[in-house]
């Protein structure tokens, strides 16, 4: 099996802190699908501030997927805003956000 070749989100900005210490760091993989086609039934949805680019999305989708309950993470970023998290599973609220929070970002509700 071969690895694709992964390339940052159109959006990226200059100001995002997780690429510009280390851009040729490698990018954590887990269970993810950064797919805004839709939340599936029965997902909990965060808002969550400062994510900018493909690198971001992977490391909460990363965080995010290693809980105990998570079945499915979506990541959706919104350009110049609040980008939404779906997670879908048993695992809590409170568990969901320390884990994304954990991974230097605000989440803004749940």
């Amino acid at each position: 099996m071969t690895e694709s070749t992964r390339t940052a989100l159109s959006i990226v900005d200059t100001g995002c802190s997780c690429c510009a210490p280390a851009g040729d760091a490698a990018i954590p993989t887990g269970r993810q699908s950064a797919d805004p086609r839709g939340t599936p039934v029965g997902a909990e949805t965060y808002q969550v501030e400062g994510m900018t680019c493909g690198h971001c999305a992977d490391s909460v989708t990363e965080a995010v997927s290693f809980l105990n309950g998570v079945n499915d993470v979506r990541v959706e970023l919104v350009a110049g805003g609040a980008s939404l998290v779906s997670v879908t599973g048993l695992a809590s609220t409170d568990a969901v956000r320390d884990a994304i929070e954990a991974t230097g970002y605000r989440v803004l509700n749940g």
